[in-house]
């Protein structure tokens, strides 16, 4: 109808166009009377074409009107079909939901009237076992707490009794596999490196090719051994040893010095104040090389580059430096060679061990000049000289000073104690060993419920007998543990310590 509309309206718009332009034509031609009856037959030929023009049109309008019409009715009979096949579904989900909910409450009511028998039934149960309650504390003549009390006793003595055997159990086959894996790890370390057993220590005393020497070295009014002395910081003992010169200081490289710069003296013959200060001087020049050369050789040996010139002097000077007999130099090699094997097996940092091994004994090149102990000091002097600080943390806690922060720490350690504890590695002054055996018996004694210790196999074992009725099986393992822990914290040892508890029963009568 819209579109009737506006066809009306551009016809009346046409006609009216054509009547101003005749009205125009016929203004114009007004003045002539022959032009006027041309411009009203012109007038009424565009009137006639306008006229023909808006009814075709007008019908092509009504044509297309008609179309959109049918088109829109089509739609809309197709949306109302749309309409009522989602209202029948709409309709059947109602009805499949109104079926399910019955269903539920039917349901619902056959568990309630379940729910009521189950609670009967458990009313019932419960007077039941009252009943059997009072039966059973009327038979036993026992409250049910003493039962309790009883139950709960027995129980525990027979759970400590399983725990006891459950750690035992777990521990032994703990300590079997952990053996069994160490073991093939430190054999496969050492085996590839056989180092010779240790044989000659850094020895102060100077062989004389006879006993007249003694007096040249002494001098007259003793001017050459004074001189000695005050050049190299060392105390020179002659005394009855035939043909020989004991020479004692503190520091192994003075000693080292004072036994080249002597020996030159004896050589040379020409024994006197200015010879001595000139021979010292030599020889001191020759140590000092030789600590180079020492600390580079292991550097070198090792496998690790890239160490402060400083640090590799202390490392040199580990050469004249002994302990139990032991070459330090040596040793610091063996240990760096064995963590560095042990960390290549068990994926760790192969460089880090290595270097944590060379350098854990740092500190015994200068712990007689700096306060404190050798580990504390060399990891001082380490992280002073940019040392990565995993090693400058296996230096430091390699006798359990400071807390072990990475794997490397504990490997070295390891490798320490493989270094110094193999056969023939280190020897022990016969005091020591008396006071180390004491010590252990002591620090057993110490405990409660020991009754008798023993120290065995030279200190390696200590074998602890307890009272029983102090001590039960559980209380027997945390005993060793603990005992073993004291020895670690309190005593410097070679090796491993082994601690046996013995907890023995006995139960005696007579017949009478």
């Amino acid at each position: 109808m819209e579109l009737g509309n506006s066809l009306l309206l551009l016809v009346d718009f046409l006609i009216g166009a054509a009547l101003g332009a005749a009205a125009l034509i016929f203004y114009q031609n007004s003045r002539g009377a022959s032009r006027r009856l041309q411009a009203e037959q012109e007038a009424r030929k565009i009137l006639d074409r306008a006229t023909e023009q808006a009814q075709t049109t007008l019908k092509e309008a009504e044509e297309r009107a008609r179309a959109i019409q049918d088109e829109s009715e089509q739609a809309a009979l197709r949306r109302r079909r749309e309409l009522d096949r989602e209202d029948e579904r709409l309709q059947r989900r109602r009805e499949d939901l109104d079926k399910r909910l019955e269903r539920m409450e039917l349901r619902e009511q056959n568990l309630n009237k379940r729910q009521s028998r189950l609670d009967k039934q458990q009313n019932d149960l419960q007077k039941l076992e009252a009943q059997r309650l009072e039966e059973l504390q009327r038979i036993a003549q026992m409250t049910v707490d003493e039962a309790k009390a009883e139950l709960l006793a027995a129980v525990e003595q027979e759970a400590r009794s399983d725990m006891a055997r459950i750690i035992r159990q777990v521990e032994a086959e703990a300590r079997e596999e952990a053996d069994n894996r160490a073991r093939d790890v430190i054999a496969l370390a050492v085996q590839r490196l056989a180092s010779e057993h240790v044989s000659e220590i850094s020895v102060s005393v100077v062989p004389l090719p006879s006993d007249e020497m003694k007096g040249r070295i002494i001098g007259r009014a003793g001017r050459n051994i004074r001189a000695f002395e005050i050049a190299t910081g060392v105390d020179v003992v002659v005394d009855d040893t035939p043909e020989a010169v004991t020479i004692s200081s503190f520091d192994p490289v003075r000693r080292e010095v004072a036994k080249r710069a002597l020996a030159k003296l004896v050589v040379d013959g020409r024994i006197h104040p200015a010879r001595i200060e000139k021979l010292v001087e030599d020889a001191r020049a020759e140590v000092e090389a030789i600590i180079r050369e020492e600390g580079e050789r292991a550097a070198y040996e090792t496998g690790i580059p890239g160490l402060h010139p400083e640090i590799l002097k202390l490392l040199g000077r580990l050469k004249f430096r002994t302990s139990y007999g032991q070459n330090q130099h040596a040793h610091a090699i063996e240990t760096a060679h064995i963590a560095g094997m042990i960390a290549a097996e068990l994926g760790a940092d192969v460089m880090i061990a290595k270097t944590g091994g060379l350098l854990h004994d740092l500190g015994k090149a200068i712990d007689h000049e700096v306060e404190g102990t050798h580990a504390l000091i060399g990891a001082d002097y380490a992280k002073r000289y940019g040392v990565h600080p995993k090693v400058v943390n296996c230096i430091a806690s390699h006798h359990h000073e400071v807390e072990q922060e990475c794997v490397e720490a504990y490997i070295v350690e390891a490798a320490d104690a493989i270094s110094g504890a193999r056969p023939g590695a280190r020897r022990e002054s016969l005091e020591t060993y008396i006071k180390r055996v004491k010590t252990l018996e002591e620090i057993a004694n110490t405990f409660e419920g020991v009754e008798q210790s023993y120290a065995l196999q030279a200190g390696r074992e200590v074998r602890i007998i307890v009272r029983p009725e102090q001590v039960d099986d559980l209380s027997a393992l945390r005993l060793a543990r603990e005992i073993a822990r004291k020895i670690e914290e309190t005593m410097q040892y070679p090796g491993q310590i082994k601690v046996q508890v013995i907890r023995e029963t006995r139960a005696v009568d007579y017949a009478k």
